[in-house]
Parts: C-alpha cells; sequence; structure tokens
C-alpha cells in the first residue's frame, strides 16, 4: 500500500510533488509491488540528509533521477526516467521474488511492452503519430488524474488514484507478457514444422511477435486460428513491423460485404463476414478457411470471379 506523508522522517520513499507523470507515477506502483508499504513524502526538493535509508527518485539527481546531463542512457539511445531506472535495478529480483523463470526474457520484454515508452516519453521522445484526431498515449491518461483546472480535487487523492491505475496496468501487462512467452515458446516447434505459406493453429495464441520482422518467416501470408466471434478466423500479416501494409490482401472485393455476398464471391457456403477494412475474415469451418487462403496465395478467385 502506499500511503502518502506529510512528515519526510516517516517516509521511506520520496519523489517530487506538483504536476505528476507517467514516469514517477508507475515507479510509486512498481514500488509498491516490489516494496509493499511505501510511505511517501512529495518534496518540492531534496537535501542531502533525505538520500539516507529512502529511496529518492524523479527528483535529488540521485542512482534514481534522471534530471541532469549525464543521466543513464539505454543502449538504443533512450535515456531512462524514474520508472526505468528501478526497473533496471530491482525488475530482476521483482520477478524472481514471484517464481518466474524465464527472468531475462520477461525483463527485457515487460520493458519493452511499457517501461521503455514511458521513458522515452517522459524524456521528450514523443512518438510520430498521424491522425486528425487525439491519441492519448499511457502517458497522456497519467496526466489526466492531475487536478483539474479550477476543481476542488485533492492533488495527493489524484496521485494516489493514478498509482492504483498504474498497479493495475503494471499487473495485467506482465501477465500478458508472462503468455506470449508460453504462446512464443509452442510457436517456435509450430514455425519449424511448417511447410505452408499460412500458419494454422489449432488455439488462439499471440503470434505477431514471433512472425513479424523475423526473415525466416517472410513467406507467411496469413494466420488461421479459432475464434470466439467466428469459429474460425483468417487474419493478414503486415509486412513489416513499420510497414503495416498486408503482406497479401483478401480480395478488396470481399471487404464489409454481407454474407450472401460472401458465398458467392468464395464460393465456401461456410464464410461468415469479412471486415471493411479487410484485415481479418471468419467462417464456419476450419475447412473453408484453409480451403479460401490457399485460394487467395494461389491466384484462384481471379479465375472463379471470371466464371
Amino acid at each position: 500500500m502506499v500511503i502518502l506523508v506529510e512528515d519526510k522522517n516517516k517516509a521511506n520513499a520520496i519523489t517530487h510533488s506538483g504536476t505528476f507523470h507517467a514516469d514517477e507515477v508507475f515507479a510509486t506502483a512498481f514500488l509498491d509491488e516490489y516494496f509493499g508499504d511505501i510511505y511517501l513524502y512529495r518534496a518540492c526538493e531534496v537535501e542531502d540528509e533525505d538520500l539516507n535509508n529512502k529511496i529518492v527518485y524523479d527528483i535529488g539527481k540521485g542512482k534514481f533521477d534522471h534530471h541532469y546531463l549525464n543521466a543513464k542512457i539505454r543502449p538504443n539511445g533512450i535515456k531512462y526516467s524514474s520508472f526505468g531506472l528501478l526497473w533496471e535495478e530491482f525488475g530482476r529480483k521483482y520477478l524472481e521474488n514471484i517464481g518466474i523463470e524465464d527472468i531475462e526474457e520477461i525483463f527485457n520484454a515487460f520493458d519493452k511492452e511499457l517501461v521503455e515508452q514511458i521513458d522515452a516519453i517522459d524524456n521528450g521522445e514523443f512518438p510520430k503519430i498521424e491522425a486528425n484526431y487525439k491519441v492519448k498515449t499511457i502517458s497522456d491518461v497519467i496526466k489526466i488524474f492531475n487536478p483539474a483546472f479550477n476543481s476542488i480535487q485533492d492533488e495527493g487523492v489524484q496521485f494516489l488514484k493514478a498509482v492504483s491505475l498504474s498497479s493495475k496496468i503494471i499487473e495485467e501487462i506482465l501477465e500478458n507478457v508472462i503468455g506470449k512467452q508460453i504462446a512464443k515458446k509452442k510457436l517456435e516447434k509450430i514455425l519449424k514444422e511448417n511447410k505452408k505459406d499460412y500458419l494454422l493453429l489449432d488455439e488462439y495464441m499471440p503470434y505477431e511477435d514471433s512472425i513479424i520482422g523475423k526473415e525466416e518467416y517472410d513467406n507467411i501470408l496469413f494466420v488461421i486460428y479459432p475464434s470466439p466471434r467466428s469459429p474460425y478466423c483468417i487474419k493478414t500479416l503486415s509486412k513489416s513491423l513499420s510497414d503495416k501494409k498486408a503482406r497479401l490482401e483478401i480480395p478488396s472485393t470481399w471487404w464489409g460485404k454481407e454474407k450472401e455476398d460472401l458465398i458467392k464471391l468464395t464460393k465456401e457456403k461456410d464464410v461468415d463476414f469479412c471486415h471493411p477494412n479487410g484485415f481479418i475474415m471468419g467462417t464456419r469451418s476450419k475447412k473453408s478457411a484453409v480451403k479460401i487462403v490457399e485460394n487467395i496465395i494461389g491466384g484462384k478467385y481471379e479465375e472463379i470471379d471470371n466464371n
């Protein structure tokens, strides 16, 4: 539990007061997960004596601060924030404490999924997003918890609300990362045995990270997997991590069509739907899904449409 204290002598952790950001909020949530019973003092400034027997972060220019010229930088050039510095220091031990076996893999995967992006944004490396509408990152969402202009919201209460949300995000992303690592191991065997230009799965599992960006799997054009929405789904694969265009598209004449039209176009009575943007479609049988994919890859539908 995180408890805010007004006397710094009663604190075992110190961060800065005022407007709060994702890095120290997530850092606080992580410290609570790792140590428990965090008595936190939010300070305007830190004196030398405050550094003794307390974890001081995002303030004070100590080990877990990043507001100075020679602060620690990742090998990829992204500067650490307080969250990243604390995760780097305690993350592996935390994973060991909760019984994780593949510590290094999970540590790095969680870092990529969450920590690194918070570090980057907090240090001014904003992602380029081309959209005519407002896009909010996790960092933006945390900022929303700061007291609204002309409101009576209490800053400490709002800070704890943000920490509570961040704790849930940490837990859910970690669970997701662990699941992906389990799926990755299962997929390694499936991919090695796969001899086709598509991947047929007997159960849904996260597959993108195991395929996209891996040169040896550039030949895989579609993935077929069981789905609660439609017994089987056909999904396109993007060309690369940066190029989101499909390696091979589902025919554009199918996109968003009604079921009756799709049956005529595909010649498959088990076809269910095709998304209006064409990246996924569903069928009521594995046989139909496989046949549709093989016909798309084989260029058969042009011949069928001309009959």
